[in-house]
């Protein structure tokens, strides 16, 4: 008997050896670098956080094909130089599959003149520029999901140009983000006929706009439009306002409207008209933003708002995500990119996005949004 026990128990013990053990598939890191200290931390937070609400929606219904997402970030605090160390010091430390939610036309264009993506081979999606310069690169590793500024300038001009204006002004900010898009408005003014009466800068990371604010109004513009961060346009809102300068004044949709509002307060951020690249996070008809609203509910994300921008970061994740899923088990940084390039015209929830090898600008989608005196967005 002690003889068929001891065979029985190599038996099972040589059967268990055979069986293979389950498989545990490795988190898939995706890395950020922006700016979550300084003027634009209410951006960096808001693009993580909507990052992370698609992320966590995905890992609670089993991750893609197995794998869970998980995302490491790091605060550059908008400065150029950060951007490119720290993304480095990331390459090492986490290894990442993906780069998502970088923030600033220069600190994007320094990780391209700096070869930060082609020396590692590694995808960025979802950019918080839409800068020309940029744009007219199209880097074989940098995935645009937002309209490009162009296209915001020219919706502004067209909206304003039909409408009987013809003199404008325009606040920038004096770095490779503002001047590049002064360029694209300069162009849009002079092509629809109009003028540009002045213009005036500010330094970056700074909320400096006395000067500008002066110019501006001496010059009566019938419309000012904002090449600014949220900090520095509701600043030059508010100096521009207590000068008397009734002018129309237009931002970018780099400028948040919940932020100005709560900076300046409702009676002087109401009439601002501001760009959005991203459909309106209270719409209840848009199925991208039903299902933001939704996740928002289940997850909770604190200290957040479902704003624009949080619905930017959300929107880069999910077409991330995609490129994941067809790029199959155990992706590599160049499967990855080959799948991104593979999305025609995938419908994110009536938010369609397009890549091709020729264009890494996805989306076209610019709507125009007004602040009301209850210092709530309407169209």
């Amino acid at each position: 008997m002690k003889l068929v026990s001891l065979l029985r128990s190599a038996l099972a013990t040589v059967l268990v050896g055979l069986v293979p053990a389950t498989a545990t598939a490795a988190d898939i890191v995706v890395g950020q670098v922006a700016a979550f200290s300084g003027p634009l931390a209410p951006t960096g937070t808001h693009m993580r956080a909507g990052a992370q609400l698609y992320f966590d929606a995905v890992n609670a219904a089993g991750g893609v094909h197995g794998a869970r997402i998980h995302l490491v970030s790091k605060d550059d605090g908008y400065k150029t130089e950060e951007t490119v160390r720290l993304a480095r010091e990331m390459l090492k430390e986490s290894r990442p599959l993906a780069f998502i939610g970088f923030v600033g036309t220069g600190n994007v264009e320094a990780m391209l003149e700096k070869k930060v993506l082609s020396e590692a081979g590694i995808p960025l999606v979802a950019v918080r520029t839409g800068a020309a310069s940029v744009v007219r690169r199209n880097d074989p590793l940098l995935f645009l999901t937002r309209a490009s500024y162009a296209e915001e300038v020219q919706k502004i001009i067209d909206q304003y140009a039909t409408t009987g204006y013809s003199s404008f002004a325009i606040l920038y900010q004096d770095d490779a983000f503002g001047r590049d898009v002064l360029g694209s408005a300069e162009q849009a003014i002079s092509t629809a006929g109009g003028t540009l009466v002045a213009t005036g800068s500010y330094a970056k990371n700074t909320t400096d706009v006395g000067a500008a604010v002066k110019t501006i109004a001496a010059a009566r513009p019938q419309a000012v439009i904002m090449i600014a961060n949220t900090a520095a346009s509701s600043e030059f809102l508010k100096q521009s306002r207590e000068a008397g300068n009734l002018a129309q004044y237009v931002a970018l949709s780099v400028t948040d409207a919940a932020q100005v509002v709560k900076r300046i307060g409702a009676d002087k951020a109401e009439g601002l008209v501001l760009t959005q690249v991203v459909p309106d996070p209270n719409s209840p008809t848009v199925p991208l933003i039903k299902e933001v609203q939704a996740n928002f509910a289940k997850f909770k994300p604190k200290d957040v708002t479902a704003n624009h921008t949080f619905v930017e970061g959300y929107l880069g994740a999910k077409v991330l995500v995609e490129a994941l899923r067809r790029a199959g088990p155990n992706p590599t940084r160049q499967k990855l990119r080959e799948a991104l390039e593979s999305l025609q015209n995938y419908d994110a929830g009536e938010v369609f996005i397009s890549f091709s090898a020729n264009r890494h600008a996805g989306s076209r989608f610019v709507d125009i949004t007004i602040l009301n005196r209850a210092g709530k967005l309407l169209r």
